[in-house]
């Protein structure tokens, strides 16, 4: 028993004195916990997605078109842009030509346009069109579930002005101002009212539908004596209907109105009623007419795998490469750096050759999981294999100089590992290799763009989903050299100034 306390003293004061390893089991869960913290929002009072751009295009005149405007910004998940930058502080409107190249350049994955039959003159009912970019499955079903519940939720004032429109079409000018005020008078002088509030709120199509399409319930006034809600009524009647009716007992027997199973009824009504299900949606959406189109990315086999390949891939990339630069380490340790620099070699030689080697690994790295990804998914990369090239290359280059500067900033092999594991997991989760950035705050998303993660996913996305050429995915390739050159500098700069190669 003395020995085994013995050796577990000896195993404490072991991990008491390997700091990486104490960081690595305390220290960076911590860290990592009050990131996720961040990312997922569980600080603000606020959770999920916010500012997630989404043009808006208004080509029709009606007031209503408006109104959804202000409906949409007022929504946090959106982010809604209406103008074009002219540059010097000027503006204009946006027009389909601008959204659509907005939605190829992915300064925006989402529009929605008005256009100028957004209330047809010669049938009744509301039309749209609604564009997409959908990079992310996840992120396009929820803009998806938001935008159609702020839609319908204006849908009553649409409708109503569609009514109006057609009510005017088809009375003239003078018989539907006659017919408008004719009901405007009879409103006031039975339930009271402004007669011109009446009238002005009856032509703008709003017959009281709009303190019904309010998030925010109001407390029941009492019901004057003689009047019933006609909101109530319906529940009522549905509550005697479900509620069973008992009859006088006859002599002998005691008899129970609807005797049969609740929901019981005979095949006629069965048969309408399925035939009513069957054709109410579709006459709903003809009412309410959303015309969806994607712009991109409609030829791919399986959507999810451009960003779920690439976000991986760029991951595991970081740990593959930072992992080899830290036998830097180990090479010291060994005295294989004693007996190079002994022949015609200098510290350069061996840090740009680690680095490039770095490269090389990546590239073989990243080679086969998009080979795994064209196994598995389908995924198209001979048909872009120049950009997706050039993409590799280059997030290469950055993985291979950060796995550098973390053997440079490292005091030993240990602490360079916890270092790298921690930088690779964070930026992971900050620059979208996990789950879409919309989905995190918006300062999480504003750091997520200092990351070389991002611009690699980005820049996969780009090849994969969206099908650019190699002369479109130059800026993100740009982006992502330049990360790759500075941070190469920092480490060349600590290599010089530290003792790795004394």
């Amino acid at each position: 028993m003395s020995q085994v306390i013995i050796l577990l003293r000896k195993s404490l004061l072991s991990f008491r004195r390997n700091k990486a390893a104490v960081c690595l089991t305390f220290l960076v869960p911590i860290i990592l916990i009050y990131l996720f913290g961040h990312v997922f929002g569980l600080f603000s009072q606020d959770s999920g997605p916010s500012g997630i751009p989404i043009a808006v295009v208004n080509l029709s005149p009606e007031p209503a078109a408006q109104k959804l405007i202000e409906a949409l910004k007022a929504e946090k998940t959106f982010a809604v842009i209406t103008t074009f930058d002219l540059g010097k502080g000027a503006s204009r409107p946006l027009t389909e030509a601008d959204v659509r190249a907005g939605l190829h350049d992915n300064w925006y994955r989402y529009a929605l346009i008005l256009p100028a039959d957004l209330l047809p003159d010669n049938a009744f009912g509301v039309r749209m069109r609604f564009l997409f970019n959908p990079r992310n499955e996840i992120e396009s079903q929820m803009v998806n579930g938001l935008l159609q519940k702020t839609i319908f939720s204006n849908v009553p004032q649409l409708l109503g002005q569609s009514l109006q429109k057609n009510a005017r079409r088809f009375l003239g000018d003078e018989r539907f101002e006659q017919f408008n005020r004719t009901i405007a008078n009879t409103v006031a002088d039975n339930f009271g009212g402004d007669r011109e509030e009446i009238y002005r709120r009856n032509i703008g199509g709003d017959f009281g539908f709009g303190a019904v399409s309010q998030p925010e319930a109001k407390p029941e006034t009492a019901t004057p004596p003689g009047l019933r809600r006609l909101d109530q009524a319906g529940q009522k009647s549905e509550a005697r209907s479900q509620k069973p009716e008992v009859t006088p007992s006859l002599p002998g027997k005691d008899r129970v109105a609807g005797a049969q199973d609740q929901g019981a009824s005979s095949p006629a009504e069965n048969l309408k009623s399925k035939t009513e299900n069957q054709k109410s949606p579709d006459m709903f959406s003809q009412i309410v007419k959303i015309d969806s189109e994607q712009v991109a990315g409609k030829e791919l086999k399986n959507p999810m795998a451009a960003r779920l390949v690439g976000g991986y891939a760029i991951m595991f990339l970081l740990f593959a490469v930072s992992g080899s630069a830290t036998t830097l380490f180990e090479e010291k340790n060994s005295g294989v750096f004693q007996r190079l620099l002994s022949s015609p070699v200098r510290p350069a030689h061996i840090l740009w050759a680690r680095f490039i080697f770095g490269i090389l690994l990546g590239l073989v790295q990243i080679t086969a999981l998009f080979c795994a990804g064209r196994v598995f998914f389908g995924l198209d990369i001979f048909g872009h294999l120049g950009g997706l090239l050039a993409v590799s290359l280059a997030a290469a280059a950055a993985c291979s100089a950060f796995g550098m500067l973390i053997a440079a900033i490292a005091p030993n092999a240990a602490a360079a590992s916890g270092i790298a594991t921690f930088v690779v997991i964070s930026m992971s989760a900050v620059g979208g290799a996990w789950f879409p950035v919309s989905f995190m705050p918006d300062y999480i998303q504003r750091v997520s763009k200092l990351t070389l993660v991002y611009w690699s996913v980005e820049g996969f996305a780009d090849v994969l989903w969206a099908g650019r050429s190699l002369l479109e995915v130059l800026p993100k390739v740009g982006i992502l050299a330049g990360i790759a050159a500075g941070v190469m500098l920092v480490a060349v700069w600590c290599f010089n100034r530290g003792k790795l190669f004394d």
